[in-house]
C-alpha cells in the first residue's frame, strides 16, 4: 500500500547568525518605531507591577491607566547600529566545532548546548570590535596552547574586552588562565601577544592599549588580579557634554556614549538642582553623571566600589577644572550610612543612583530613607523588572521598625525610559521619587 507524500510545512531552521542576532538582539528585525513601542508596553507593565505591589503595602499608587506615576515616551537613542562602546567576546567551541572560536554565546550551560557564533553581523556591536575580536582568532589559532573552555579542563585562552570611544581609542582586554604556566612562560605569551597587535596581523587594529588579565576566576577584578598593561597608554579617553573623561579598563561608563548625553541632560533638569544643592552620586563609576552636573550645584558627592574608577574620577574633575567634587572609594552600604548619619548641611541635598542589575544594598536604601535632607531621589536602572523593584518598595513602603526605615516614605512622580540599547529589549529607565 502507497502511503501518501508528506508535505512539510515548517520553515526552515535559522543559521547560526540568525540565532546569534535572536539571542542578542531580539528585536533586529523590527523597524526602529516598532522597537521603540514594544520598549514603552514593557515599561509599562513595570509601572503596573509596581503600582500593585505598593497597593498591597497599602499604599494608594494607582494612578491614570493603573501606573504609580506618569509614563513619559521613550527616549530614543540618537544613535541606533554600532552604538556599543564596550563589548565582550568569549572562546568556545564553534557551530563547525573550532574550539578556539571568538564570538558570543548561542545556547545555555544548563543544557550544554552553548555555541560560540561570530559576531561579524551583530547589529548593536561596531566595526571595531568585530576586527579585533577577528585577529584574536586568528592568534590563538595559531598558539599552541589551547582554549579554556572549562576551567577543570585546563586551556588557557579565554574572554576579550573591547572598549573604543569616540575620540578613536581603542582598548583590548585579554583574559587568560594561567593553569600550571610558569613565570618564563607567562612572559613568552605576552611578548607573542604584544608583538602580534603591535608588528604582526594585528596591527591592523591600531590599539591604544593591549592588556592582559591572569584569572582563574570567572569574573576577576584589578585588585583580585592586576591588568597589565603589554602595550600603549593605560587609559583611553572619552569627550561627553563637554567634558574629558579617563577610562580604566574595569572602569563602568555608560555603554552608548551619545545616549549618555541625552540621558545626562534629563536627570539634569529632573534634579531641579539650585546653585545652594549638593548631589549625591551613588555607584558613580568615572564620574560622569557628577561631574556632567557640577556646574549647575554647589558641591557633588561621588561613592563607587571600583578603586580604579574613583581614581579615574578623581583625575577627570581635577583635568577638567572641577573643584567642587568630592570622591569617596568603598562599597556604599559601607561608605553611605557613615556619610548620611552625621549628615548636618543645611544645604539641600538631592540623590542620583545608578546601581548595577544587583540594585542597591538594602543598608543604602535605608540610608537614603533615614536622611531627612534627601527630598528628592533620581532612580536609573537598567533592569527595573528585578532587584530594584525592591529598592523601589523599599523606598516608597511605611515606616518598619524592623527593617531600620524609619525616614519618610518617598513616592514616584514620573518615570522616563531612555532606549540606550537599540535592537535589545533592554531600557534604561529613569525614576523620580520625592517626599
Amino acid at each position: 500500500r502507497k502511503e501518501k507524500a508528506r508535505v512539510s510545512c515548517s520553515l526552515p531552521e535559522p543559521s547560526w547568525e540568525e540565532r546569534l542576532a535572536n539571542a542578542v538582539t531580539p528585536l533586529w528585525r523590527l523597524t526602529y518605531q516598532e522597537q521603540l513601542q514594544v520598549k514603552y508596553e514593557s515599561q509599562r507593565k513595570i509601572l503596573q507591577t509596581l503600582a500593585s505591589r505598593l497597593e498591597e503595602l497599602g499604599i494608594d499608587a494607582q494612578k491614570s491607566g493603573g501606573l504609580c506615576c506618569p509614563l513619559q515616551p521613550v527616549v530614543p537613542s540618537p544613535i541606533i547600529n554600532g552604538y556599543r562602546n564596550k563589548s565582550t567576546f568569549s572562546v568556545n567551541r564553534g557551530p563547525d566545532g573550532n574550539p578556539k572560536t571568538v564570538g558570543l554565546y548561542v545556547g545555555t550551560g544548563r543544557e550544554r548546548n552553548i555555541v560560540c557564533v561570530k559576531a561579524n553581523h551583530v547589529e548593536n556591536i561596531p566595526s571595531k570590535h568585530k576586527q579585533v575580536a577577528q585577529c584574536y582568532e586568528e592568534f590563538i589559532s595559531h598558539s599552541p596552547l589551547d582554549s579554556c573552555i572549562l576551567f577543570h579542563e585546563g586551556g588557557h585562552w579565554r574572554e576579550l574586552v573591547v572598549r573604543t570611544t569616540r575620540c578613536g581609542h581603542t582598548m583590548a582586554i585579554i583574559t587568560f588562565h594561567p593553569q600550571q604556566l610558569g613565570q618564563e612562560a607567562l612572559a613568552t605569551q605576552k611578548a607573542l601577544l604584544k608583538e602580534f597587535f603591535t608588528c604582526g596581523p594585528g596591527a591592523v587594529c591600531a590599539l591604544t592599549s593591549l592588556y592582559f588579565q591572569e584569572s582563574t576566576m570567572t569574573r576577576c577584578s584589578h585588585e583580585q588580579s592586576p591588568y597589565q598593561l603589554l602595550h600603549g597608554a593605560p587609559h583611553i579617553f572619552e569627550e561627553l557634554l563637554g567634558l574629558r573623561f579617563r577610562i580604566s579598563p574595569d572602569a563602568f561608563f555608560q555603554v552608548n556614549t551619545a545616549g549618555a548625553e541625552v540621558l545626562y541632560q534629563a536627570i539634569g533638569e529632573l534634579c531641579q538642582a539650585a546653585g545652594d544643592t549638593v548631589l549625591l552620586d551613588i555607584c558613580c563609576g568615572t564620574g560622569t553623571i557628577g561631574l556632567s552636573l557640577a556646574h549647575q550645584v554647589s558641591k557633588v558627592i561621588g561613592v563607587d566600589v571600583v578603586e580604579k574608577a574613583i581614581e579615574d574620577a578623581e583625575w577627570n574633575a581635577a583635568f577638567n577644572g572641577i573643584s567642587n567634587c568630592e570622591f569617596h572609594s568603598g562599597k556604599a552600604e559601607a561608605v553611605l550610612p557613615q556619610l548620611l548619619a552625621s549628615w548636618e548641611d543645611a544645604r539641600p541635598l538631592v540623590a542620583v543612583v545608578n546601581p548595577s542589575r544587583a540594585g542597591l544594598h538594602h543598608r543604602v536604601v535605608r540610608a537614603i530613607r533615614n536622611c531627612r535632607a534627601i527630598r528628592r531621589l533620581l532612580y536609573i536602572s537598567c533592569k527595573p523588572e528585578g532587584e530594584a523593584m525592591r529598592n523601589f518598595l523599599e523606598l516608597c513602603c511605611p515606616p518598619d521598625p524592623r527593617k531600620k526605615l524609619a525616614g519618610e516614605p518617598f513616592a514616584p512622580v514620573v518615570a522616563i525610559p531612555f532606549d540606550m540599547f537599540p535592537h535589545t529589549v533592554h531600557c534604561e529607565l529613569v525614576l523620580l521619587f520625592i517626599r
